[in-house]
């Protein structure tokens, strides 16, 4: 392996994690403050030596006394790709990483709509899918490029006069005033891939009670025009997979990806919700840099497990496979920008 040359240790600095589908991203940031307070690449070898190797804490003075570590755009658990790590002061810049340009890759299956917009919430309505052809989602896409307002899910954390959305929902208070919409922009949005029924995805088998969707519909009530969940139900055919069509989109920062999903099943006449998710860019790191750029690639995620469970051999410089990587990707922040590591 070429040697790598670094300022004065310890560094700050940017890299990216390619986090897997199912953690939440403050658990895979939990996690790497295990390993990158025991670093020496990221913390004084002094302070090491006189503390010792060990569990790292995550919460109150005593962690932010050892490392500062940040992420800059959380992940829902279901979605994985590219998660901004900052460390030291790289975190300063992680701000950087909210507004940026995005890349998605998104499965959506039609016939049924979700409390959260994705597989991992519980059915609220479902409706017919078999009319929907690719060709009827095409013309439907043109509608969400450009500049385009949409409203998050009422099943969100966003709060409205200081309660949370998912509150007024479940208990059943009308909202005070519409979701507020914010404007986005879709610099790209197309099909991918049409799955039709070739494919494994299922609705999801935990659905509303009547006395959540009274609820849902209590909430909504004055400030939607058809506040009424009804399901829509057609004629099973065998054991027929509804429709799904994976969706690439470019969007602005602040992009919901669930709601362009949810709101697509309702153009084309029918119910939809997110089964996958991978953010494939988040400003210039990618899963798949290009080679003639300034584009930065990620640390696969079993780097960093395979180091939780043993620290590994060391290569000749002294460093384990973790922090070769961790090297190899990342971006030296000694001032006001970042410096990208040679």
């Amino acid at each position: 392996m070429p040697k790598v040359t670094l300022p004065q240790l310890p560094v700050s600095g940017l890299f990216a994690v390619m986090k897997p589908s199912g953690p939440t991203s403050m658990s895979v940031i939990n996690d790497l403050k295990q390993l990158v307070g025991n670093s020496r690449l990221f913390v004084d070898a002094d302070k090491l030596e006189t503390r010792g190797k060990g569990k790292i804490p995550t919460r109150g003075k005593r962690a932010r006394g050892i490392v500062k570590i940040g992420q800059g755009g959380t992940l829902d658990p279901l979605a994985d790709g590219v998660l901004v790590v900052g460390i030291g002061k790289g975190t300063r810049h992680l701000n950087e990483f909210l507004d940026c340009v995005k890349e998605y890759r998104t499965t959506a299956l039609l016939g049924c709509e979700t409390d959260t917009y994705d597989s991992e919430g519980s059915r609220v309505r479902v409706a017919p899918w078999r009319h929907v052809t690719r060709e009827a989602v095409e013309s439907a896409l043109s509608n969400f490029r450009g500049e385009i307002h949409q409203a998050p899910p009422i099943f969100s954390a966003l709060k409205m006069e200081g309660r949370p959305l998912y509150d007024y929902a479940r208990k059943g208070i009308p909202l005070p005033r519409p979701i507020e919409k914010r404007k986005v922009t879709i610099h790209s949005l197309d099909i991918l891939e049409w799955k039709g029924s070739d494919h494994q995805f299922r609705w999801p088998e935990k659905e509303f009670t009547s006395d959540e969707k009274k609820a849902m519909e209590k909430a909504l009530e004055g400030v939607e025009e058809n506040s009424i969940i009804k399901d829509e139900l057609e004629p099973a055919v065998g054991d027929e997979s509804p429709t799904a069509f994976v969706l690439s989109m470019k969007v602005s920062g602040g992009t919901y990806v669930r709601s362009i999903v949810h709101d697509l099943g309702h153009a084309v006449g029918s119910a939809a919700h997110v089964v996958t998710l991978t953010r494939s860019r988040q400003g210039r790191f990618a899963l798949e840099p290009a080679t003639d750029s300034e584009d930065k690639g990620c640390v696969p995620w079993d780097v960093f497990s395979r180091a939780s469970e043993s620290e590994g051999d060391v290569c000749e410089d002294g460093w384990t496979q973790w922090e070769r990587e961790v090297i190899d990707h990342l971006e030296i922040v000694e001032g006001p920008k970042p410096q990208k590591t040679s």
